[in-house]
């Protein structure tokens, strides 16, 4: 079992940064893959970034590829997403989500695999 508990989200004109943060507790971070989803009003659950154990291997959507960056610091049970060059599409709640590598190997960007989740951050991006 993991515990994922984000942080950090807020709101920010267009243009602006923000850095998310992730905190674990529970079964050992280093054996969890980790990625970063968020959803939009009326819109489907999105995967952003994922990383990998070691956090030598990111993945991101295109829509984000060169504007975030997904990071973990397994020594401190913590994951983070520093989103930078913010637009209004950006506006969403954030969720930090894990699953062990035993179900398989990490990079997906599909909801499916994870199955613990933490309970989400708002972000607004204003024009």
């Amino acid at each position: 079992q993991v515990q994922l508990v984000e942080s950090g989200g807020g709101s920010v004109q267009a243009g602006g940064s923000l850095r998310l943060s992730c905190a674990a507790s529970g079964d050992p971070f280093d054996h969890v893959c980790v990625a970063w989803f968020r959803q939009a009003p009326g819109k489907e659950r999105e995967g952003v970034a994922a990383i990998s154990t070691s956090g030598f291997t990111t993945w991101y959507s295109d829509s984000v590829k060169g504007r975030f960056t997904i990071s973990r610091e397994n020594t401190k049970n913590l994951a983070s997403l520093q989103m930078n060059t913010l637009t209004p599409e950006d506006t969403a709640i954030y969720y930090c989500a894990a699953y062990p590598t035993t179900v398989r190997s990490c990079g997906n960007l599909s909801p499916s695999p994870y199955n613990f989740w933490g309970q989400g951050t708002q972000v607004t991006v204003s024009s």
